[in-house]
């Protein structure tokens, strides 16, 4: 049986990261196989780019040419990492996937939609994510837990406040788009609670099913 896809996605400090890692813990535990990954990145052809990209040295080529090399990359982890797992029933959780290129490079880039979509279909195929966390902070908070860190920030993280507030409305649109894929989370909230509304949402969404399938069949 293939695997599910979970994506999570939102603004900088949003706290992606350690969700991603809970939830992989809660479902090991449940004796899932669990693969953790990330964009840009998540291979070793695509790491190579993640640090052309971050550190913003295709920035002066412009956001079209910036989706191209995303696009290479996404390509890279999806054949070399994803489609692998998912297709021997792993389920894989993925700190940013598409919806980030739609939102940086589609929505605050211009790049047009239909060469996101296009590019889209060619790297991910059948790898489309069975749901999507969009975690929600407002700007200053995000960013406030960015310099709490105390590491130099990426070429995203840079970006003014005005790029945060548009950034944050779009992956707002994201959700609102695409309600039966994606849920909105709060993630202004303590990390307990947090956690807590993601593993709902899994619950729901995603291991119905799979309870209903392992429940032991009462005797006729």
């Amino acid at each position: 049986m293939r695997g599910k896809f979970i994506t999570f996605e939102g603004g900088e400090g949003a706290g992606k990261s350690t969700q991603v890692t809970r939830l992989a813990d809660r479902l090991r535990v449940r004796g899932i196989e669990v693969v953790t990954t990330r964009e840009p990145g998540g291979s070793p052809g695509a790491e190579a780019m993640r640090m052309l990209l971050l550190e913003g040295v295709v920035k002066p080529l412009g956001p079209t040419a910036e989706t191209m090399i995303f696009a290479a990359a996404r390509d890279d982890h999806v054949h070399t990492v994803i489609e692998p797992a998912l297709a021997r029933g792993a389920w894989v959780i993925c700190d940013r996937f598409i919806d980030s290129t739609r939102v940086y490079q589609g929505a605050l880039g211009n790049v047009d939609r239909r060469i996101i979509r296009a590019l889209e279909r060619v790297t991910i195929a059948d790898a489309m994510p069975n749901l999507t966390f969009v975690l929600d902070v407002p700007v200053e908070v995000g960013l406030a837990r960015v310099k709490g860190r105390g590491e130099a920030s990426d070429r995203f993280e840079s970006e003014d406040t005005e790029f945060h507030i548009q950034l944050r409305e779009a992956f707002r649109d994201v959700v609102q788009a695409e309600p039966e894929r994606c849920v909105l989370i709060d993630a202004s909230q303590q990390a307990d609670a947090v956690t807590a509304r993601i593993w709902l949402a899994v619950t729901e969404r995603l291991l119905k099913d799979r309870v209903a399938r392992t429940a032991p069949r009462a005797a006729s």
